[in-house]
């Protein structure tokens, strides 16, 4: 896998993204010359092949797109397929919350959900049948000897000693290694190809490994397992795949996938014609990692509060925060599918689920910080109601009474008793409208025992109600939401900001979107978790309007002058209101700090 450093990647930002068309997507074109060529009978099936040892993060959510969409927009299959060749670290926990994150996003697989496991017996069939034609051997080297006579990129390999092994002995081996009667490391089966090649993949690469543990389907009946490179392809073909699509960093793996499959297809052991494995840019995006080892240390290490913490890049995490699905997928259009790497703004991301809340996401109000406020002249025995849209540009959501009274709450920075030029809300002498209500002029205010302000004092015009005849013939500039602080709910708030404080964690590339166990995979590092965002989560004791509390958990409101936001799945119930900020109303990050 590619570890190339990256200083200064390049960037696409919400600021330079086209809004008036999809960005380009290349793999459409391929499968339209497939069907015009005929190249699959008109078949089209593709499929999305997770390994059950993580939850799905960002990265994922493009590639299910891609996938799933591909075979829609071509009346074909997209294959769930669960590459569970590693009983050390995959699950059913991880298994079913993939499953529950694809249904999510809005994509369905029907009958064709897989796993690899399925074709155990038919993968070790073939692995016979390759020691039996001399394309395979047991090799007995240790680890350490193996990495010693593979060679480097710039260096060929060398053949170890028992590459010229008997596919008699090999045979024998192997069924004894199926057997149990070695222990892990002892053996391992290779594919006889080249060991001078430049492709440092087809030096002989390990097809199987001894492992002794239970998988979570098979349980105890296997102790040697396939690898990854040698089971996708063969799992593509059997499922009879057209389109295998997969990131970038599977590029130089594409020989080894075609010289395995050719050479079963020439043994008359797969039928033709053959998937076509084809590359597209994995997603990297600033802000964040997607590298299924950091995920989990960040996890493990308790830098964040479990999978499902609304700021770590995991589906699971998005639908806690409030993300969209189809925000996801307008985001996917945005950006579109190159064949190089390139970096996206999380900006482009923030912006595409902020034009789908922007649409469907009622208005409520919130007050963060709150304020009190009198208004002197307001009977003390009284209250009304004030009406307010749920959507000020979908009138069919109808509208909402807001009760109003004597003493209400404001935002703590909606007042200033020294205001700087072109501050346009409340202060000694300045007027305002409390939205959908009346036009106050604030006459005064109190301090508490430590000199803050803790009561703003107003009078209001009884000729300025919002909705009345003539009620907006007085003009002000400022406009200050409110609630009534009888009615108003208390409400913890949590805001959310991006996990790291700067663009490219760790400055480097990172893991990408199908992040396969394989024997060559090294980390890079854990300087990335020095650009963590000490700040990404701020905890506010805030009040909400009394419609909130009734709230479902998944909800999701606009917080007017707030964003966009969630009642949270797990801690928001009746007696206990859980807000979640999904993203704020604008791109702060883009504006200087």
């Amino acid at each position: 896998m590619n570890k190339t450093m990256r200083a200064a990647p390049q960037q696409s930002s919400a600021e330079d993204r086209p809004d008036a068309a999809p960005a380009s997507n290349f793999l459409r074109a391929i499968i339209a010359e497939d069907q015009a060529l005929g190249t699959y009978g008109g078949r089209v099936v593709t499929r999305f092949p997770p390994e059950p040892n993580g939850y799905l993060h960002f990265g994922h959510a493009k590639s299910i797109i891609l996938n799933f969409g591909l075979a829609a927009e071509n009346a074909g299959t997209c294959h769930l397929r669960f590459d569970d060749t590693n009983p050390l670290k995959e699950g059913v926990e991880f298994e079913q919350a993939i499953a529950e994150s694809v249904h999510w996003l809005g994509f369905d697989w029907g009958p064709h959900r897989y796993h690899a496991s399925d074709y155990y017996e038919v993968l070790y069939d073939f692995a016979e049948w390759f020691v039996a034609q001399r394309l395979a051997y047991v090799d007995s080297q240790t680890p350490e000897e193996m990495r010693a006579t593979r060679g480097t990129l710039t260096e060929p390999g060398r053949p170890g000693p028992w590459r010229d092994r008997s596919p008699a002995e090999s045979l024998d081996l192997l069924r004894r290694m199926r057997a149990g009667e070695f222990p892990d490391g002892a053996h391992v089966l290779r594919l006889r190809i080249d060991m001078a090649s430049p492709n440092i993949n087809l030096r002989d690469p390990t097809i199987y490994r001894i492992r002794h543990a239970s998988h979570h389907r098979t349980g105890d009946r296997w102790c040697i397992y396939p690898l990854y490179d040698y089971t996708h392809c063969i799992s593509d073909a059997l499922e009879r795949v057209t389109h295998s699509i997969c990131t970038l960093e599977f590029q130089d793996h594409r020989p080894l996938y075609d010289w395995i499959i050719e050479r079963l297809a020439e043994g008359g052991k797969l039928e033709r014609p053959l998937p076509h494995q084809h590359e597209f840019a994995r997603l990297n995006l600033t802000y964040t990692v997607l590298s299924k080892r950091r995920l989990i240390e960040l996890v493990r290490d308790g830098h964040v509060d479990g999978w499902d913490d609304p700021r770590m890049p995991t589906l699971v995490a998005a639908k806690r925060r409030g993300f969209t699905p189809e925000g996801f997928r307008l985001f996917a259009e945005r950006i579109g599918v190159a064949r190089s790497d390139s970096w996206i703004d999380m900006g482009v991301l923030e912006d595409a689920m902020r034009d789908d809340l922007n649409a469907r996401a009622p208005r409520r109000i919130a007050v963060l910080d709150p304020l009190k406020l009198v208004i002197d002249n307001y009977p003390a025995d009284r209250s009304e109601d004030c009406d307010a849209p749920n959507h000020p540009q979908r009138p069919e959501l109808g509208r909402r009474a807001l009760p109003f009274a004597r003493e209400l709450v404001i935002e703590r920075d909606d007042f200033m008793e020294t205001p700087p030029r072109g501050y346009f809300r409340l202060a000694p002498g300045a007027e305002v409208r409390l939205r959908y209500a009346y036009i106050v002029r604030c006459t005064g205010f109190e301090r508490d025992a430590d000199g803050r302000v803790a009561v703003v004092h107003c009078e209001y015009d009884p000729a300025t109600k919002s909705g009345t005849p003539g009620a907006e013939a007085r003009k002000v500039k400022g406009n200050v939401h409110w609630l009534a602080a009888a009615h108003a709910v208390p409400a913890e708030l949590r805001l959310y900001d991006r996990l790291f404080s700067v663009p490219f964690p760790g400055a480097q590339g990172d893991a990408g979107d199908e992040d396969h166990d394989r024997e060559d995979e090294q980390d890079a590092g854990a300087s990335y978790l020095d650009d963590l965002n000490r700040a990404s989560k701020r905890v506010l004791a805030g009040l909400v309007e009394p419609s909130l509390a009734g709230a479902a958990g998944g909800e999701r409101f606009q917080f007017e002058r707030h964003g966009y936001f969630v009642s949270d799945f797990h801690d928001h119930f009746p007696g206990r209101a859980v807000f979640n900020r999904t993203v704020s109303l604008r791109d702060s990050w883009s504006r200087p700090r």
